[in-house]
């Protein structure tokens, strides 16, 4: 039986815990914080989308960083036995649209909950309010932590499963990050992930708050496709937002946006250009009478027909009737064109995730060990690994948390 001291008390660290003290090992976690999960209390909007039911083949697909790494952890706790743990001890799921998993209660206190119950049954002591300053390394060993207050404890093993950057003000302030170097680890390229994007173009401001389901949006450097998919997206006072938006954040990444990619949105996928050009007219024939900008009701939300009638270059109090062909057919265009300017993507107080973290070529795979210190290991953001939102960073944190638990002897 191995001390294993585990740093951080959110999803990985939680669940790292209960993996290592499942084994038999005596097992504590450090949080500096004074609560368990605050990061976790705070995803899905409250409710804590926690993982996605798909298989582990689907799983990989959305992971966008070093997912080769990933397969033993996945494979070896997949998104089914996270549905299963849960459920077994007690919490019930309901899967929705994109085979996303949430607590059926929508309450993501209850996956804390969860966890805390089955810490305290496995006898898992948590020191809120302990930060730890570094850690104690000695002849490529670990031999415990420094605390802040300058004690040691010594220790067998630790897993560092402190997070990223992303909402600081939940404790995510690059501990790990800090550690890792230390022990001689490289931490690659930092930057925020899954973050809403900036607009160039005035107008999202007046069209701030408005959600558009079932649209299609790619992203274009160029005549080059950085990003293509379907779904939902939300208009802001600075950009744009929505589960759409965040995942072509993380798939652009910053190197792209020097040179301003355009963000275009397809307002009617359901319908080619000349199905779309054939309804206009359907629409036009019903109020022939009608100023253009009075004839827009069935085609668009209220907060966005001014602006669709400014970006359609019509002369807003032009009868419908004296609109040309050619103009219509320019119109349908643009309605499947919707074109915007990305400026830039927001910063860490609105990230998911970070993006970048310890560098998976000097961790094991199947354990998570540091290869540089005997007794290290690492689990959940902390790591370079990051996906695409529908549950799969969640189920990153699970696979990746267990492992580095049962990695430790």
């Amino acid at each position: 039986m191995s001390k294993v001291a585990v740093i951080g008390c959110g999803a990985a660290g939680m669940f790292a815990a209960a993996a290592a003290a499942k084994q038999g090992h005596q097992t504590e976690i450090f949080e500096k914080n004074e609560r368990a999960g605050k990061k976790l209390y705070i995803t899905g909007k409250g409710r804590c989308n926690l993982t996605n039911d798909c298989d582990p083949e689907e799983v990989l697909k959305n992971v966008c960083t070093n997912r080769k790494f990933l397969y033993s952890a996945v494979y070896g706790w997949t998104s089914q036995d996270t549905i299963r743990f849960f459920q077994n001890e007690g919490m019930r799921t309901k899967t929705e649209r994109g085979n996303r998993v949430f607590p059926e209660s929508d309450r993501s206190a209850d996956v804390i909950d969860t966890l805390r119950r089955v810490l305290e049954r496995l006898g898992v002591t948590i020191h809120f309010g302990s930060p730890v300053k570094d850690l104690w390394i000695e002849e490529g060993k670990i031999r415990g932590l420094i605390m802040e207050n300058g004690t040691r404890r010594e220790t067998d093993a630790v897993i560092v499963a402190t997070g990223g950057l992303s909402y600081a003000s939940t404790g995510s302030t690059g501990d790990g990050f800090r550690f890792a170097r230390a022990a001689g680890h490289t931490v690659t390229a930092l930057s925020p992930a899954l973050v809403p994007m900036n607009i160039k173009e005035s107008f999202c401001e007046r069209l701030q708050g408005l959600s558009l389901r079932n649209v299609k949006i790619t992203v274009l450097d160029g005549k080059k496709k950085l990003f293509e998919d379907f779904g939902e997206m939300l208009f802001t006072h600075y950009g744009v937002s929505g589960p759409l938006i965040l995942s072509a954040s993380s798939l652009i990444g910053r190197k792209y946006l020097e040179k301003k990619p355009v963000l275009s949105i397809d307002l009617k996928p359901a319908l080619s250009t000349e199905q779309l050009n054939a309804r206009i007219l359907r629409d036009f024939e019903k109020g022939k009478n009608r100023q253009f900008k009075n004839a827009l009701g069935e085609l668009f939300p209220a907060k966005l027909i001014p602006v669709m009638v400014d970006y359609s270059e019509i002369a807003p109090d032009k009868a419908v009737n004296e609109i040309t062909r050619e103009e219509r057919l320019n119109f349908s265009y643009k309605i499947k064109n919707f074109r915007l300017t990305i400026t830039g993507l927001r910063d860490y107080n609105e990230a998911i995730i970070t993006k970048g973290g310890v560098s998976v070529k000097e961790v094991n795979p199947s354990t998570m060990e540091s290869k540089f210190v005997k007794g290290l290991f690492f689990a959940g953001e902390v790591l370079d690994l990051d996906a695409l939102t529908g549950g799969f960073n969640l189920q990153i944190a699970w696979s990746t948390a267990r492992a580095a638990g049962l990695g430790i002897e």
